[in-house]
C-alpha cells in the first residue's frame, strides 16, 4: 500500500491512508453491484421479462430511487447516532438484493429485489463518506477523490462483466455475486476497529467545528449534481440501446460504457486532486460547461471519433464528484452523513428519475433522437453554478 500511496503523493497529506482505501474498495464493490451492473443488465432484463423501454428504465429507477431517497434519510439519522455496523449491513443487503434478482421469478419481485439492493446502497454510502472524512487528514479533497473513484470504476467495471459471464449463462450468473458479497463484508470487517475508535474522537470534537449552513446554496448545489447525475446515468443505460440501434453487437456497446465510465474514475481523480489547490466552484463550473459540446457530438460521430468524443465526454461529466461532495461539506460543515447522502445518493439516485424518463422518450421518439437532448442538461447545470457561494465566501461566513 505504500507505493501505492507514494505513487499518488497522498500519504504525507492523508490521516488514514490504508483505511481510505479499503473503504474505497468496499465502495469499488459495492457500486459493482449496483450503479455498474443494474444498467448494463438492463438488456439482459428486458430480454428475459419481455419488457419496453419504458419498463426497462423502470428497474433503474426502482434502483436508483430507493438508493437515493435512503441515503440522505440515513446519513441525518448517523449524522446524530453513527452506526458502525450499517458498513457491513449495507453491503451485504446490496449484494443479496442483486444476487437474487437473477433468480427472480416474476417482473414485479425484480423489481423488489433491486429495491432491496438499492435500500443496501443508501445504508452504506453515508458511513463509508463519513469514514473518508475522518481519514482525509488535511486533504479532503484527495481523500474524497480516493474513495469515489472506487465507486465509479465499480460503475465503469459492471458493464464488462457481462460478456464474463452473464451473457453466456444469463441472469443465473448474478449467483456468482453471493462471493464477491461475503469479500466485501470481510473488507469492511478488517477496518471496523479504527472505525469505531474514530467515530469516538469525532464526537468529542464535534463541538470545536465552526460555520453554519447554507441551505439555499446546498439545494442548488444538489439540483447541478441532479443534472450532472441525469446526464451520466442516461449515458451509462442507454448507450448499449443506441448502438444495438445502428447495428452494433452489445458487447462493443458494453465495451464503450466501459469506456465512459472508467474516463469518469480517472476525471474524479483528477478533479479531486485539482480541487485541494483550486476553487471548487469554479472547477465544477468549468467540468460542465467543457461537457456541452462533447455530449451534443456523441450521437454523430463514429468509428475512432466515438471513442475519444466518448472518452472525453465521461473524463469531464465526472470530474466534479469529488468535487461536489467537499463542496457540500463546506455549506453544511456539521452534517456530513447528510451532505453526502444528497450528494452521493439523492442527486445521483435521481439520475433513475431521469432514465425513466429516457425510457419513455425513447419509446416514443427513439433511442437515437433522445441523445441528443444530453447536451442541454450540463449546459442547465452551467448557469446554475455561477450562483453557488464561493468557498471564499463560506470560510468567512464561519
Amino acid at each position: 500500500m505504500s507505493v501505492i500511496e507514494h505513487s499518488l503523493g497522498t500519504a504525507r497529506h492523508l490521516g488514514a491512508p490504508r483505511q481510505l482505501f479499503s473503504l474505497s474498495l468496499a465502495h469499488f464493490f459495492n457500486d459493482v453491484m449496483t450503479t455498474g451492473l443494474v444498467p448494463a443488465l438492463l438488456p439482459l432484463y428486458k430480454q428475459a421479462f419481455d419488457l419496453n423501454y419504458f419498463q426497462a428504465g423502470i428497474i433503474l429507477f426502482v434502483s436508483m430511487i430507493t438508493s437515493s431517497v435512503s441515503q440522505p434519510i440515513f446519513g441525518m439519522v448517523t449524522d446524530k447516532h453513527p452506526k458502525t455496523w450499517f458498513l457491513p449491513a449495507g453491503i451485504c443487503l446490496t449484494g443479496f438484493g442483486l444476487t437474487a434478482s437473477g433468480f427472480a421469478p416474476a417482473y414485479w419481485i425484480l423489481l423488489i429485489l433491486v429495491g432491496l439492493s438499492g435500500i443496501g446502497s443508501g445504508i452504506f454510502h453515508p458511513e463509508a463518506m463519513r469514514g473518508a472524512y475522518m481519514a482525509a487528514g488535511t486533504a479532503r479533497g484527495t481523500a474524497q477523490a480516493i474513495i469515489q473513484v472506487g465507486g465509479n470504476f465499480g460503475q465503469a467495471c459492471g458493464p464488462l462483466l457481462l460478456p464474463l459471464f452473464l451473457i453466456a449463462s444469463g441472469l443465473h450468473g448474478l449467483g456468482w455475486f453471493a462471493l464477491v458479497t461475503v469479500g466485501a463484508f470481510a473488507l469492511v470487517s478488517s477496518i471496523m476497529p479504527w472505525y469505531k475508535q474514530s467515530l469516538i474522537r469525532n464526537r468529542a470534537h464535534q463541538s470545536e467545528i465552526r460555520g453554519r449552513n447554507h441551505p439555499g446554496g446546498l439545494i442548488l448545489l444538489t439540483i447541478v449534481v441532479i443534472f450532472r447525475s441525469w446526464t451520466q446515468i442516461g449515458v451509462a443505460g442507454f448507450l448499449p440501446f443506441l448502438y444495438l440501434h445502428q447495428g452494433i453487437p452489445l458487447k462493443y456497446g458494453d465495451l464503450m460504457t466501459f469506456l465512459f465510465l472508467a474516463a469518469g474514475a480517472l476525471g474524479t481523480f483528477l478533479g479531486g486532486r485539482f480541487s485541494d489547490r483550486i476553487s471548487h466552484k469554479w472547477l465544477l463550473f468549468v467540468s460542465m460547461v467543457v461537457t456541452i459540446p462533447f455530449a451534443w457530438m456523441l450521437p454523430h460521430v463514429h468509428g475512432i471519433w466515438s471513442i475519444i468524443v466518448l472518452f472525453i465526454f465521461g473524463l469531464f461529466v465526472l470530474s466534479s464528484f469529488a468535487v461536489t461532495v467537499v463542496y457540500g461539506q463546506l455549506m453544511f460543515p456539521r452534517n456530513i452523513g447528510l451532505v453526502s447522502g444528497l450528494m452521493v445518493g439523492f442527486g445521483i439516485g435521481a439520475g433513475g428519475i431521469g432514465a425513466t424518463l429516457i425510457g419513455w422518450l425513447s419509446d416514443m421518439f427513439g433511442v437515437a433522437a433522445v441523445f441528443n437532448l444530453f447536451a442541454f442538461l450540463p449546459f442547465a447545470a452551467a448557469l446554475i453554478t455561477l450562483f453557488l457561494p464561493s468557498e471564499k465566501s463560506l470560510r468567512e461566513a464561519d
